[in-house]
Order: C-alpha cells, then structure tokens, then sequence
C-alpha cells in the first residue's frame, strides 16, 4: 500500500465517484469531500475515507488536505443558469479554486489535477484545442467561470510551486451514477421523449469512466502548467442522438426531432426566460445559449491527450449507446 494520500473533491458527483473507484481498483489511500456527510450511498463498498467540506469554507477543506500528497480537484458548480449567476455560478467557483489552493499550499500538497472543461476552450478555431487560448465568448456566466478559474489553477500552480495538471472534459456520460448529472439528464431526456424539437446544439459525448481515467493519468504523467482535453473527436447532433436511442429501443417509439428555424427557437427562447423570472426554475432554452452554441460543432484535437496520457476513449456511439443501456435499466430516479 502506498503511502500517498488521494483528496478527490466532491466525491459523489459523477466523475469523482468514477474516479474514486479507479482510485480504490489501484489500490490507493483515497480521501473524499462531501458538504452533507450524511450522504453515504454513493460510497457503498468502497475503501475510501469521507469528511465533510466545503470549497467556499477554507477550515473544512484545510482539514480535509491535512497529510495529503495529491488532490484531483473535481468539485466545482455546474449549472448554466442561476437566479443570481454572477455570484451563484461565477464568483463561487473562482473563490472555490483560490480556496483549495491555498489549502493545499498550507498543508504542502505537491500535486494537483484540476477538471476544467471544454468551455474554456476557442472555438473560433476548429477543432478546438489548447494551443488556441480561451474562450472569447462571455456571455454565459458558466462558461467564464471555467475560462477565469482555469487560468486562476495555473497561476495559483505556479506561484505555490504546485505541479498543477488541466483536465478538459466534454459531455460526460455513462454509468455509477448517484443522481443525474447535466448531461445524464439530456440522455435520460431523450428515453423519456423529451426532445420535441432539434435546437441545433451539438453534443461531443465522451464515457464518464474514460474522463476517470485520463484523470488518473494526468496525475501520472501530465506534464506541470498543461491542459489536455478528454473528449471524443467529432461531435453527435442532436437528431442523430435520438435515432440511435430510436434504434436501441424501437418500442420506445422516439421520433426525431424536428428542425425549426433560429428565429423561431429565439422567440420560444424570450418566452421561457421570462417564465423563468416568475418561477424561479431554469428555462429549457436561453437566448444566449442559442447565440452561442446554435450550429457550433464540438470537435476537438485530442491528439496530446493520446500521445502524453495514453487517452484512448471509446467512441461516443459507444459511450451513448451505454449510457442509454444504463439509464434504462440500472438508473432509478433518486
């Protein structure tokens, strides 16, 4: 057994239980955070320790980094709407990186992968890879806060003298799950027959336990102050998404959604916010969000990812066609 301490931050959320039972497959001395400890199903069976922290209350996580030599900084807020996204989304994660670094230089952590995402990627360029900078889009508040909180990792990494490694993940897919992360919920929408019409939107699906272990591997063998995007290649429409669940389960009976014009999805779209005002709930559709992603192909250059951490993913018909299987007949509605 090793003597080397593992912290993955947020340990039931999707990619970190994953990561945390590649972890204890390697036979690892892994420790967790959650913010409810008494939250204990997602880690049934495993030989991991749980503690109770928060990343915007920097005592818990100081105590959680205490005797710690590696952290997989996996915790963050993923949403793409909030109420008040400036400081609900935005200002939460900038603050929850800076927080965690600083508890991991007091307590003299050498090592650091950090999930960003393919939201801080130029998608002025395609494919998108990390020689192309940032994103130049900042009209989601979600998207900034990875853009600023990736650059925050690495300067943070540098002047801590923290080898700081940056993972960038597309939409993460698949089983283990414990409650259904954004883009489980979109594959689960479409068993449900939930998607009536094509907004145009591409996704690039990419198998959650894929993610985990390039994850493991950067922590192995990425190289300090690099970013290295865990995604599949090309991109999967939205129709094409729906018909291959559409062929997986014939009795379902899906159908494929329709195209309808942008300006017409742009009216729906000033509807449902405004809907949104009155309700408190997220809109299905934003006007923003249309402007942004409305016909983008999420392709991406995911060669240095292959050749420096051995990334390999299955293909994203694959990853869909699993995770289609499990939300199916694994998931159970939490």
């Amino acid at each position: 057994m090793s003597k080397d301490l593992a912290l993955v931050t947020g340990g039931n959320g999707h990619l970190a239980n994953n990561l945390i039972r590649l972890l204890v497959s390697k036979n690892q001395n892994v420790r967790t955070t959650v913010r409810d400890i008494n939250n204990t199903a997602p880690f049934k069976g495993l030989d991991c320790e749980v503690v109770q922290a928060n990343l915007l209350n920097k005592a818990t996580l100081r105590k959680a980094c205490k005797d710690v030599t590696h952290i997989y900084a996996v915790a963050a807020n993923f949403s793409m709407w909030a109420k008040d996204p400036k400081t609900e989304i935005y200002d939460n994660n900038l603050k929850g990186t800076q927080n965690l670094f600083d508890s991991a230089k007091a307590c003299g952590v050498k090592n650091i992968v950090y999930v960003s995402s393919v939201a801080a990627l130029d998608f002025n360029t395609l494919p998108a890879n990390v020689d192309n900078g940032y994103n130049t889009d900042r009209r989601n508040w979600y998207y900034n806060s990875k853009n600023d909180s990736d650059k925050l990792a690495l300067a943070l990494g540098e002047t801590y003298n923290i080898r700081t490694v940056l993972i960038l993940p597309s939409a993460m897919i698949g089983s283990q799950a414990h409650k259904l992360s954004y883009s489980n919920n979109l594959v689960y929408q479409i068993l449900k027959g939930e998607i009536p019409v094509d907004t145009n939107v591409t996704l690039n699906w990419v198998d959650v336990k894929d993610v985990a272990f390039g994850a493991y591997q950067a922590m192995l063998k990425g190289k300090d102050q690099e970013r290295y995007i865990l995604s599949n290649p090309t991109h999967t429409t939205l129709q094409d998404s729906v018909n291959i669940a559409a062929k997986l389960y014939p009795e379902l009976q899906l159908k494929t959604p329709k195209k309808v014009p942008k300006c017409l999805l742009y009216t729906v779209a000033g509807l449902m916010e405004f809907s949104s005002k009155l309700t408190g709930k997220e809109p299905l559709l934003q006007r923003h969000y249309l402007d942004m992603f409305y016909g983008l192909k999420q392709d991406y250059d995911i060669r240095k990812s292959k050749e420096e951490l051995d990334f390999n993913p299955k293909p994203s018909k694959q990853a869909l066609e699993e995770a289609l299987r499990y939300l199916k007949t694994d998931w159970k509605v939490q």
